[in-house]
C-alpha cells in the first residue's frame, strides 16, 4: 500500500516506470478529447468543484484514464471527502501514477498524472481515511468508469 512517505519519495526522487507509454501530438489529444477533457488533462486545468459527473457516482467498476484507457482506481476504494472531486485512497498499481511536486498558487501540493500519458489528473493529499491515509483529488474529466459487466 502506497502511504504519504512514498508518495514524497516519487515526487522527490522519480517515479515507478509504467507498463507501457502513449505518447500522442497536441494535435492528436484534441481529435480524441472533448475541449473539456483537454483544457484539463493536457493543459492541467481543473472542474468546479461538485460539477463532475463522476463525484457522487457510487457504480461498481474501475476507472481509466480518459486518455489512454490506462487503469487508475477501483470503485471500492472511493469515498466522499466532501471536497467536491472524486477520492479515493490509492492507485489500482503503484505504477499507474506519476507523482510531481506541484508549488503553484502559493502552496505545495503533490500532482497526479497518468504514469502512462501524462494526463493531469489532479492532486494527492495525507488526510484521506485509514487504511493509506491518502486522498487522491480527481478530476471527472480526467477518468471513466469501465463498470463491472458481471455484478
Amino acid at each position: 500500500m502506497i502511504t504519504w512517505k512514498d508518495v514524497i519519495h516519487f515526487a522527490v526522487n522519480g517515479n515507478p516506470t509504467p507498463d507501457k507509454r502513449v505518447e500522442k501530438t497536441t494535435n492528436e489529444w484534441e481529435t480524441i478529447l472533448t475541449p473539456e477533457q483537454f483544457r484539463i488533462t493536457r493543459n492541467k486545468g481543473t472542474e468546479a468543484p461538485h460539477s463532475g459527473a463522476l463525484c457522487s457516482s457510487h457504480e461498481l467498476g474501475k476507472y481509466a484514464c480518459v486518455c489512454c484507457d490506462t487503469l487508475l482506481f477501483d470503485s471500492s476504494i472511493k469515498f466522499e471527502s466532501g471536497s467536491g472531486w472524486p477520492s479515493f485512497t490509492a492507485p489500482i498499481k503503484e505504477n499507474a501514477i506519476h507523482y510531481i511536486k506541484d508549488d503553484t498558487y502559493g502552496m505545495v501540493r503533490v500532482e497526479v498524472t497518468c504514469n502512462t500519458c501524462d494526463a493531469h489528473l489532479g492532486h494527492v493529499f495525507p488526510d484521506g481515511p485509514k487504511p493509506s491515509g491518502l486522498r487522491y483529488c480527481v478530476n471527472s474529466e480526467s477518468i471513466k468508469i469501465e463498470k463491472n459487466t458481471n455484478e
